[in-house]
């Protein structure tokens, strides 16, 4: 017993609290929001996330066990079982349809009647195979190579591909493209190659518009939310929705459990991509705000990390991590307030999606996993990078 008490003392010594308590803190938020949303068919939402939350932090304490720097000597594997395990889901998954009008072969079934999204485990992949491909690059003095530069726009370029041609998951597509920038940009890679990627941009969205890569449906939802009025039942139901159950909760809220458009379902996906609907409902504004709040300190908290770490390869996993919740926060809310077009993307560690939820967990665990191990002596080394200020 003295050793068990020992190692959770040691544990708790090297392992960021602040960090571990934005985190339970916004776990449980979560929780209640998802308490007062009525089951589907007998599926308790609440279930599924207190599961994936639990299976969230099994995987958290078993990746800090481990250094990050070996973790990342496996990344031609991890890349390896993320290219097979999309290939497989092409193959023999299965097609749901969500708020983003997706209904593509993206998710596979798994043990106890229960679907995975492999696409939320890539994008915590990507933070370890981009992150090491970075600090390989500045380890031999590459990062200002153009070929080199162009080597790690393929790289991104994969993952990106993949959900625009492949999986038509657009709102996917925006988060690995938003990470390979910021990653990028951590590792000092230089503005004028940011140029060049914009530059190509400009022309391959018009491209992509007016080719058929980006389907009528899709295109249909990217330009309903600037007339949303005008198709009320149909592609505006859940932005128009979503918004006058946020209003309607004004300061306070109605309570939880006590908001009526929340139990009589008005909102479509109201336990997933429109979660905020149900906190401005149930808790108002303020409830809103909190929930910003606590994502706005996770971010800053993140950011910290990556700033203290010792090498390229921990900020720029950090730096992933940052950008995933980054992204996703402002698409989601975006979504909910009518600035920014539907396209399926969570509200990180809010939205009952189970993948996304246990995937997100995972991120958390290799951030905390620099944290912890960022000063181990046998690897701390000095590193030149260019990074920004935080």
């Amino acid at each position: 017993m003295q050793n068990i008490g020992r190692s959770i003392l040691s544990y708790l010594k090297r392992a960021d609290k602040l960090l571990w308590l934005i985190m339970l803190t916004i776990s449980i938020y979560s929780l209640l929001l998802l308490r007062t949303v009525p089951k589907d068919d007998g599926k308790s939402y609440f279930l599924i996330h207190l599961l994936a939350i639990g299976a969230g932090y099994a995987g958290t304490l078993f990746i800090t066990f481990f250094d990050y720097r070996n973790l990342a000597k496996l990344w031609w594997l991890v890349g390896g079982f993320c290219l097979l395990l999309l290939v497989y889901t092409q193959i023999n998954g299965l097609a749901i349809e969500s708020s983003g009008g997706m209904n593509t072969r993206a998710w596979i079934e798994i043990p106890g009647g229960l679907t995975f999204q492999p696409s939320e485990l890539v994008k915590i992949a990507f933070m370890l195979t981009f992150g090491k491909h970075l600090s390989i690059l500045q380890e031999k003095d590459l990062l200002k190579n153009p070929l080199q530069i162009v080597l790690l726009g393929v790289h991104a370029l994969i993952p990106v591909g993949w959900m625009v041609i492949i999986q038509k998951d657009m709102g996917s597509a925006v988060v690995f493209f938003f990470m390979f920038l910021v990653m990028s940009f951590g590792a000092g890679i230089q503005l004028r190659y940011f140029a060049v990627i914009f530059a190509l941009m400009a022309v391959a969205i018009p491209y992509a518009w007016n080719s058929g890569i980006i389907a009528n449906y899709q295109k249909d939802r990217l330009t309903t939310f600037l007339h949303p009025e005008e198709d009320p039942i149909g592609n505006g139901l859940q932005q128009l929705q979503g918004r006058i159950s946020i209003g309607s909760g004004q300061l306070w809220g109605r309570g939880l459990g006590d908001a009526p458009r929340v139990q009589k379902g008005a909102v479509p996906v109201q336990e997933s991509d429109y979660i905020f609907s149900v906190a401005g409902e149930s808790l108002g504004f303020v409830g809103c705000i909190l929930i910003l709040l606590l994502l706005l300190l996770l971010m800053y908290r993140v950011l910290r990390i990556a700033h203290k770490s010792t090498d390229l390869l921990g900020s720029s996993i950090c730096l992933g991590f940052f950008a995933i919740i980054c992204i996703q926060t402002i698409s989601n809310i975006g979504m909910c307030l009518l600035f920014l077009p539907v396209m399926g993307v969570t509200l990180p560690f809010f939205s009952a999606g189970g993948s996304s939820s246990a995937c997100l967990y995972l991120g958390f665990g290799l951030v905390e996993c620099v944290a912890m191990h960022r000063n181990d002596p046998e690897h701390v080394t000095l590193h030149s990078r260019v990074s920004p200020a935080f």
